[in-house]
């Protein structure tokens, strides 16, 4: 199990369809998520990553978001969803270097809450998968805050700490106590493990399918597809 607290998921969205006061995030809610008990082999996740002007969610935005469904055995191309930003605040610099993105292309783009609708319906029901947890919950709950005065909780995989946990225990008790480290736990150095094809790092859709292509191989490696699904989300 990777997160030591268990999360009741589909008992936390019944609870905040009740409190919320957004009707987006009140439809998203009701839609509801997956029992805990289900399995891998029966779960529809969705890959997401976000590209933002920095990586402070209390303070920057994001500039672009990438999302990729998926199942444990097929990868949904098509259905795939991308959707440049326009943040609240400057492009830094060091953030354009990093993605790319530039004033002028962000300059007319839509602002967040207009690309909200399809982006919640997109995630309806789904399992949300991202590599580091600490990026694309917080950021978008905090920039939907800055907007709405609330933000939003969802049922997550990270395939950064599935990655971690499968070395831990590969390095067995006698690495552990020889302090061995585990290795790198960058997207492209996870899915090189897997034999998995180099990608360009930093834009948001081509993230996203990576970080989908990288849970298939994770969940072949390491798990069963009759896992239950409450083993792996936090």
């Amino acid at each position: 199990m990777l997160s030591n607290v268990l999360i009741d998921w589909p008992a936390r969205y019944r609870q905040l369809a009740l409190q919320t006061c957004y009707p987006e995030l009140q439809r998203f809610y009701q839609a509801g998520i997956a029992s805990g008990e289900q399995t891998l082999g029966e779960t529809e996740f969705v890959a997401m990553d976000f590209e933002t002007t920095g990586l402070d969610s209390a303070g920057d935005e994001i500039v672009s978001i990438g999302l990729v469904p998926f199942t444990w055995q097929r990868i949904y191309c098509r259905q795939a969803r991308h959707w440049l930003v326009q943040p609240k605040r400057n492009l830094a610099e060091q953030s354009i270097v990093i993605h790319g993105i530039t004033h002028s292309e962000v300059e007319d783009a839509p602002d967040l809450m207009s690309v909200l609708a399809p982006l919640l319906e997109a995630l309806e029901k789904r399992v949300v998968v991202v590599h580091y947890h600490a990026i694309e919950r917080p950021f978008l709950a905090n920039s939907l805050f800055r907007r709405i005065n609330e933000g939003i909780e969802f049922a997550l995989i990270d395939t950064m700490a599935v990655e971690r946990q499968a070395l831990l225990a590969r390095r067995g008790f006698i690495g552990r106590l020889l302090g061995e480290k585990i290795g790198s736990l960058r997207l492209a150095d996870c899915r090189t493990r897997y034999n998995l094809p180099p990608y360009g790092v930093h834009n948001a859709m081509t993230d996203a399918l990576a970080t989908a292509e990288l849970l298939q191989a994770q969940l072949r490696y390491h798990y069963r597809c009759d896992t239950p699904l409450n083993q792996l989300w936090m």
